[in-house]
């Protein structure tokens, strides 16, 4: 199903057309109101009337993280106080925190956005949604629950946590599509389990809307065979909007972009210059209908290219792969560089490995040395010391292989990596 299909739908003329339109009012509105967009393009010797085209774009300066926390807390708003509705941000673990700001309008958008994925996902009104992402400043919760509101559907706002009761509910209530992390979801499935049900036959969930974190295929496929569902992988990131900004529609060959909302590119991560679609490269994203915390060419550091084609399922949306890594997550192991999704990919591909695992990163003299911890599947006879050391060795030499750096497996009994009710932590640097 199509929620938008005005939008979703429109000929790839008319939906350039109107980002066309929609940008060049932007330019205009952030160099009035904001006064970091009127310093920065002044500095770029660029002025609003410049931008007349969306090759035009290419001629402003980046917006970075580190740009909205030394604008902290309020000073990249385009709006009075007064007409702020809802204020989310980061943590602030890593630094100061990222503030975004909401209109009532733009809370609509979000919803509206969300919503289109849920009935991508053949949900919508009667459908019951499950939230659990967390709720509060993070953006997860209260985007899935403006989704599901937007189209009509029932909301089940559960937020992570519980997770015994997340799968009484579900099977109670009947639930029809799951909102969480990958990895919460994969809790959520080995739960149902252990409570001796069988989600796939005994529950009537079909879909997962699933974000926030990396998620391979191998766990895609995981999780789709324990819970007997579709899963659908979404994007989004606090600074833009939430999720929403982008997801896999039924085909699951891509994620479309709402472009009627944002606009994007793809720009090589050293050079920052564009790169033809369907190669790789750093997704930058720009704002088109935001009024509160407009954003002009924000490098979101997630790394991924533009599909080329159609897609079948009739939208004209034009699709990003999935997220490959993030520049920032990049891991430089002995001059090679590796992103944890192709460390879980590999890892994924052995059937008698189950999706839990950990890396930590130490230092041995002047080197970096690897320790991959991974779990066994339940059924694994782990006191077959023979299998267990052979497993072993095929899971390092396909790492080697793979990757070109050498990773220390090390096969911990099933249930000892600590689970998450919401984003798992995979890397533990130690050097």
């Amino acid at each position: 199903m199509i929620f938008q299909p005005e939008f979703e739908t429109l000929p790839p003329e008319e939906l350039r057309s109107l980002q066309t339109e929609r940008l060049k009012k932007l330019v205009h509105y952030v160099y009035e109101r904001v006064p970091f967009y009127r310093e920065s393009f002044d500095a770029a010797g660029v002025k609003p009337d410049d931008i007349q085209t969306i090759e035009d774009l290419q001629k402003l300066p980046f917006t970075t993280k580190q740009d909205m926390r030394d604008a902290y807390p309020f000073k990249m708003f385009a709006v009075p106080m007064e007409d702020v509705r809802r204020i989310h941000c980061s943590s602030g673990t890593t630094g100061t925190a990222t503030v975004v700001g909401y209109t009532e309008r733009d809370l609509q958008v979000w919803g509206e956005c969300f919503g289109r994925f849920i009935t991508s996902a053949d949900c919508g009104k009667g459908s019951i949604v499950q939230v659990a992402y967390g709720y509060g400043l993070f953006t997860g919760g209260l985007g899935a629950h403006a989704g599901a509101e937007a189209v009509g559907a029932i909301c089940l706002p559960m937020s992570s946590g519980n997770t015994k009761r997340q799968v009484q509910l579900m099977h109670d209530f009947g639930t029809d599509v799951l909102a969480c992390t990958p990895s919460y979801a994969l809790l959520i499935a080995d739960t149902a389990i252990e409570m001796g049900y069988n989600p796939a036959k005994d529950f009537k969930i079909k879909a997962g809307i699933l974000g926030a974190e990396p998620c391979s295929e191998g766990m895609r496929r995981d999780i789709e065979r324990k819970l007997g569902i579709q899963v659908h992988d979404i994007y989004g990131l606090s600074e833009i909007m939430g999720p929403g900004v982008a997801c896999e529609c039924e085909c699951q060959n891509g994620l479309h972009v709402c472009e009627d909302h944002f606009i994007m590119e793809i720009v090589n991560p050293e050079t920052f210059e564009p790169v033809p679609d369907g190669e790789w490269g750093e997704l930058v994203i720009t704002t088109l209908s935001k009024e509160c915390s407009p954003l002009v060419r924000y490098r979101t550091r997630d790394i991924t290219r533009i599909i080329p084609g159609e897609c079948k399922c009739g939208r004209t949306f034009r699709r990003i792969d999935r997220i490959a890594g993030r520049t920032d997550d990049m891991m430089i192991l002995r001059g090679v560089n590796v992103f944890p999704s192709q460390i879980e990919e590999v890892m994924m591909s052995f059937p008698e490995i189950a999706a839990q695992y950990q890396l930590i990163l130490t230092r041995r003299g002047p080197l970096d040395h690897v320790e991959l911890q991974v779990e066994p599947v339940p059924d694994f006879p782990f006191d077959e010391i023979r299998r267990l050391e052979q497993l072993k060795r095929d899971l390092g030499a396909a790492l080697k292989s793979n990757l070109q750096i050498k990773v220390d497996v090390k096969i911990v009994e099933p249930k000892t990596i600590a689970r998450s009710e919401g984003k798992a932590k995979r890397i533990i640097d130690l050097r």
